[in-house]
């Protein structure tokens, strides 16, 4: 399975930069999930970049990664774009650049999961009181078989469809690393108190 980084965003609300190549600790975001992926089951990472993030590109580059040039337009167009540009035909990991607390044995626990499942397709969750306990409020929730679950940004499609709505299986992972994802300075000393230990 090859996985694809996403990692196109303005970082607007960061307002440090490109958001990819945020410090944290001594190391770029971006860093932390390639590290995870290439330390995993994974097999080729691409990174989808946009003219938003020329560093990131560089940077994808230099690493040995293959950068895929995508619009700009919005997650899902990006995505697509992405995955067709790289002319992957097997299953293929999405995963955001902004989840700097992902490990390789969750990503590997991740493609077991899908690997045992018949759907095509099988989005990652958090259970909200999770980021209850963290304090954090996620942009986004929804409620699946009598509770709310958060989106953590990744993702397993199939790549022969990857224009076409699929049928996905939800794996609820109780598991802090995917529970905080960068998008504010908050998100980023959080990311730090749990990497240095100050918060259990």
């Amino acid at each position: 399975m090859d996985a694809v980084v996403m990692a196109g965003g303005r970082g607007t609300r960061l307002k440090m930069g490109e958001k990819p190549l945020v410090n944290l600790l001594g190391r770029p975001l971006i860093d932390y999930v390639v590290s995870a992926l290439e330390d995993s089951g994974v097999d080729r990472i691409y990174a989808a970049v946009t003219a938003n993030v020329p560093g990131t590109r560089d940077w994808a580059e230099d690493r040995g990664l293959t950068a895929l040039e995508t619009p700009g337009t919005g997650f899902v167009a990006d995505m697509v774009s992405g995955v067709k540009a790289a002319g992957l035909r097997d299953p293929v990991m999405v995963i955001m650049a902004d989840l700097p607390l992902v490990t390789s044995d969750i990503i590997d626990d991740i493609i077991d999961t899908y690997e045992d499942r018949p759907e095509p397709a099988l989005s990652t969750h958090t259970p909200l009181h999770l980021h209850s306990r963290l304090g954090r409020r996620p942009d986004s929730l929804f409620s699946y078989r009598g509770q709310f679950i958060v989106p953590s940004g990744i993702n397993i499609l199939d790549a022969t469809s990857i224009e076409e709505e699929q049928e996905d299986f939800h794996l609820i992972m109780e598991r802090i690393e995917l529970a905080v994802n960068v998008n504010l300075v908050e998100d980023l000393k959080l990311c730090e108190k749990i990497m240095l230990g100050d918060l259990y």
